[in-house]
């Protein structure tokens, strides 16, 4: 009787409809299950990123097999970070330590050695307490660049680059080592400019003034030039000597870690300092330009964002 009056083509169209019906409640279904998964996901992630993820239960299909995979990764990162975080806490606890302990005995020996300089001394205990004196304002040096480096390196300091003027900026390290080269027999000079910049002010005092202490130390007659110019997307502080100079292959090894060359091992110095002076210069978006001869001098370029 149905047969009869639905015919052929009404079974055609009911099958198609019930068909149509199973697509539409499928995806909907589908599409339900997607969100609740997503859902799942961004808690998920939202925890790992406030620190408050745990692992959870998940079904064999393959939605929760992803979200398993995803819990495994968030898992294994959540340690990682855990770990760093001690890391840097031990660091941190490290360098306070090493900062503190230090301090005092170094402080120690540069004052007594002053006091012994008044005394009456043969030439070779002159030259001894010379090389004393020399050996404590190295050690004292090279502790201060290590811990202000690894503040640097592990975050523990951070660099924050805003608007300043960098004709203050040289003007404050030309003021302090003029006198360093002055007791050289060098001249230091610090043209006028008002160039302005995005830099931390302590900081980049921190890295201009190792270039120019650099200088003076490889810098034997005539003395240092400091000036001030502009590109369209930097400024820059030129920091120009009349020194030994450096072969074209040897520039890149100047800021290597502990990097000195052959030529300057008999020089003052550690070899952190230019090393140093790049890691500031860098963490504020900026470069560091070496143009040099051997024999000519050398003229280290600062580029820093405007």
């Amino acid at each position: 009787m149905i047969e009869r009056i639905l015919g052929l083509d009404g079974w055609i169209l009911v099958i198609a409809a019930a068909v149509l019906v199973g697509i539409v409640a499928f995806s909907l279904y589908k599409n339900a299950k997607a969100q609740r998964t997503l859902d799942r996901v961004e808690k998920m992630l939202k925890e790992a990123m406030e620190g408050d993820f745990s692992e959870s239960e998940f079904t064999e299909d393959r939605t929760s097999k992803l979200e398993s995979v995803l819990a495994d990764y968030l898992r294994v990162s959540a340690l990682s970070a855990k770990s760093v975080k001690e890391d840097r806490d031990k660091i941190k606890t490290l360098i306070a330590d090493i900062s503190h302990q230090t301090k005092t005995p170094i402080a120690n020996l540069l004052l007594h050695s002053e006091l012994l300089k008044e005394s009456e001394l043969t030439p070779d205990q002159k030259d001894s307490l010379e090389a004393i004196s020399n050996e404590a304002e190295k050690l004292r040096f090279l502790i201060d660049a290590l811990v202000k480096l690894s503040r640097l390196e592990n975050g523990i300091l951070v660099i924050e680059p805003k608007p300043d003027d960098l004709g203050r900026l040289v003007k404050e390290i030309g003021n302090t080592m003029k006198l360093k080269a002055e007791e050289k027999g060098l001249y230091l000079n610090v043209a006028d400019g008002s160039e302005k910049a995005s830099f931390d002010y302590k900081w980049t005092l921190e890295a201009i003034g190792n270039i120019v202490d650099n200088a003076i130390k490889y810098t034997q007659t005539g003395g240092i030039e400091i000036r001030l110019g502009s590109t369209e997307m930097f400024s820059y502080v030129s920091v120009k000597d009349t020194g030994i100079g450096i072969k074209e292959e040897d520039i890149a090894k100047i800021f290597a870690r502990f990097g000195r060359l052959s030529s300057s091992k008999e020089k003052e110095g550690v070899g952190i300092g230019l090393y140093l002076a790049r890691e500031i210069i860098s963490k504020e978006g900026g470069y560091i330009k070496v143009k040099s001869k051997p024999g000519e001098g050398s003229e280290f370029l600062v580029y820093l964002k405007k």
